[in-house]
């Protein structure tokens, strides 16, 4: 543990003595101290991101929470059943101070990273006249410098909410903040030049929270493992089962970012390329580690709580080579990879706002073969299939059976929105107003119905294990999920069917349309909204799952006829208008096979009209058959009750007739 941060800081000195770039430059130097403090800088900052991630899942996901004495603890010294079972939480309560210590080093350690990174990029050493002029430049007007300056804000803000820790609902503001620190990070560096722009912004923030979570969680779980008494094993395993997820993670990410940066396989025997490899073999040396621990050293854990020597010896090594991996990834980032990330000169305008190469005229074949490698929405679709799969095959080996319907609709649910985001209409609605809507309703519309009738939620609470440690897992934070405020708030059919139907007025009338077609947040917050505001709408119309309670079903029909007319008021309204949405994008595209930009709108109004008619159709037959079988069932109930009572309520009611008639 001592050694973990000198460890990433020779690795990083040896990795940038290696490829020179920490070298003297022949103009504009900024000076020793600069060129090699950024990297140590920067080394620490991922140190202190590391164990503030890290923290944070283990609060969330791994560790118990301390529980005060309840009620009926206290009510004649008596502990109710499980009871036992509970920890005292002291490991929770060491990791909070840990989290509340390191978010404030790494906002700390931002700005610090923020000044000597303007110094370097400038080639000026630190202070100096006009200096502090050259700075708030900078950091105002200059996009790289303005995304280090909002880094450094939500960092601020982080740091806050880690300080304030003291339970789930504190833990999980702050991990989302700590988060979403990583995302303008990951919109500045190699990744961020014109090719594959999308690709490298998603793999870069992948890779860049799954080390986050992996290295952390291991650091912080050496901490607090002093403290676990019993509980160690428990906590080593669900972390193991992080760590895997993370491992992915970090494989996949690297995998993508590999592919841009390097090109060609004879890239390997760059500077570049062998710093590379000397990570890729740590990445792979942590992996056979982590095997090994996982099938042999974790079953030998004591369970009650007794001698740790097992444990360190399963997190010493680990420790250490992670840390050598951090540092080789720092010196990785400050050396320039083989292929330039800048971006390209003589685009076309299409390709300069779409950021990606025009694909060929679309046919109904290209709408199936023409990919884009969206690493965050395959990666999603890819997670959902299995996971699915996994927990069906989870309840099968225990006797519990799940239909195969369910199972099939699920899949075709996932293929669907990979397609989507991933395929065709992602590729052409880009570009093209008409298959930007067919992306747009066949998200918000089609595949919710197919994601309710699948039934998701049911199934996880089956097939996932519940704890009784005062840990959350999956399945507690899925039913705190599902019964919270903002699922009952969400869940309300008003709001739903409002949400549902506002939310395209003020999206695509409003400045935000351009800012998803321009921008890689902008696009994925869009597919994120319109997907769950689909899936709530729907749900609330014939879901299946626990959730909030749904209306009677003439009020289900009558939201569904309200929405039914609103897009059609919607479609006949694109078709009818006579300017352009979106007019500085698609008006200035000039794509080569000669699209009209306000006739392919048009063709968007009447896929509008269309795909939302035919799925509000299918949910009002679907409606009417479940009211249909719903009367059935309570009519068969009433027909139970009336054979056990002899009928009494049909002769109490007749009675009150009786002497209703008698009084008149």
């Amino acid at each position: 543990m001592v050694a973990a941060l000198p460890t990433a800081v020779l690795a990083c000195v040896l990795g940038l003595a290696f490829s020179g770039a920490a070298a003297p430059t022949l103009v504009a130097d900024s000076g020793a101290l600069v060129r090699w403090g950024l990297p140590v800088v920067t080394v620490l900052s991922e140190a202190a991101a590391a164990v503030t991630l890290g923290s944070l899942v283990l609060l969330l996901f791994v560790l118990p929470r301390p529980t005060g004495p309840r009620a009926g603890d206290r009510a004649g010294g008596r502990s109710r059943p499980g009871r036992a079972d509970r920890a005292d939480g002291a490991a929770w309560t060491l990791a909070a101070r840990v989290v509340g210590w390191s978010g404030p080093a790494w906002a700390l350690l931002l700005v610090v990273d923020m000044v000597v990174g303007y110094a370097s990029v400038a080639g000026r050493p630190l202070g100096g006249a006009g200096f502090g002029d050259e700075l708030a430049f900078y950091l105002t007007e200059i996009s790289t410098g303005r995304a280090a300056l909002v880094t450094a804000i939500v960092a601020a803000l982080a740091s806050v909410a880690c300080v304030a820790v003291a339970g789930y609902g504190t833990a999980m503001l702050a991990a989302v903040l700590s988060f979403s620190v990583l995302i303008p990070i990951a919109t500045t560096g190699h990744a961020a030049g014109a090719a594959n722009h999308e690709l490298g912004m998603s793999g870069l923030f992948g890779h860049l929270a799954s080390v986050c979570i992996w290295m952390g969680g291991l650091v912080v779980l050496c901490v607090v493992a002093p403290r676990l008494g019993r509980d160690l094993r428990a906590a080593v395993g669900r972390y193991s089962t992080v760590a895997i997820w993370a491992f992915l993670g970090v494989g996949l990410s690297g995998l993508a970012n590999a592919w841009i940066r390097l090109g060609t396989l004879s890239a390997f025997l760059t500077d570049y390329g062998l710093i590379l490899l000397a990570k890729i073999a740590a990445f792979l040396l942590l992996g056979v580690f982590g095997y090994v621990h996982r099938e042999r050293t974790i079953p030998k854990l004591p369970a009650d709580g007794g001698t740790r020597a097992v444990f360190w010896r399963l997190a010493g090594v680990e420790v250490l080579v992670m840390a050598a991996a951090t540092g080789l990834a720092v010196a990785l980032a400050a050396t320039g990879p083989p292929v330039a990330q800048e971006p390209v000169e003589g685009l076309s305008p299409a390709e300069v706002l779409s950021q990606y190469p025009v694909p060929p005229e679309p046919t109904l074949a290209r709408w199936f073969t023409e990919w884009v490698p969206d690493l965050l929405f395959g990666t999603i679709s890819l997670v959902l299939a299995v996971q699915y799969l996994r927990w069906v095959w989870r309840l099968r080996r225990r006797g519990d059976a799940w239909p195969v319907a369910r199972t099939v609709v699920w899949l075709v649910a996932v293929a669907a929105f990979a397609w989507v985001t991933c395929g065709g209409p992602a590729v052409y609605g880009r570009i093209m107003f008409s298959a930007h809507m067919l992306q747009h309703m066949s998200t918000v519309m089609v595949i919710p119905i197919l994601f309710v009738l699948a039934a998701p939620v049911t199934l996880a609470l089956r097939a996932l294990p519940a704890r009784r440690d005062g840990s959350r897992g999956p399945r507690e934070w899925l039913l705190a999920l599902v019964h919270s405020r903002a699922a009952r708030f969400f869940g309300n059919p008003l709001v739903a069917a409002l949400n549902f139907v506002g939310s395209m007025i003020v999206f695509y009338f409003t400045p935000l349309f351009e800012f998803a077609l321009t921008t890689h947040l902008g696009h994925i917050g869009m597919v994120v909204h319109f997907s769950l505001a689909g899936y709530m709408f729907v749900n609330v119309l014939i879901g299946i799952d626990p959730g909030p309670a749904r209306p009677s079903y003439p009020l289900r029909l009558l939201l569904l006829f309200g929405t039914m007319a609103f897009h059609a008021f919607f479609g006949i309204a694109l078709i009818s208008m006579t300017t352009l949405l979106a007019p500085d994008y698609f008006g200035a595209l000039g794509l080569p096979w000669g699209v009209d930009a306000l006739a392919d709108q048009e063709t968007g109004g009447e896929i509008t009209w269309g795909i939302g008619e035919v799925p509000s159709l299918i949910l009002a037959v679907s409606l009417a058959v479940a009211w249909s079988k719903d009367d059935a069932r309570t009519a068969k109930r009433l027909d139970r009750a009336a054979e056990r009572d002899d009928d009494a309520e049909l002769k109490a009611y007749n009675a009150m007739l009786e002497r209703m008639s008698k009084d008149g």
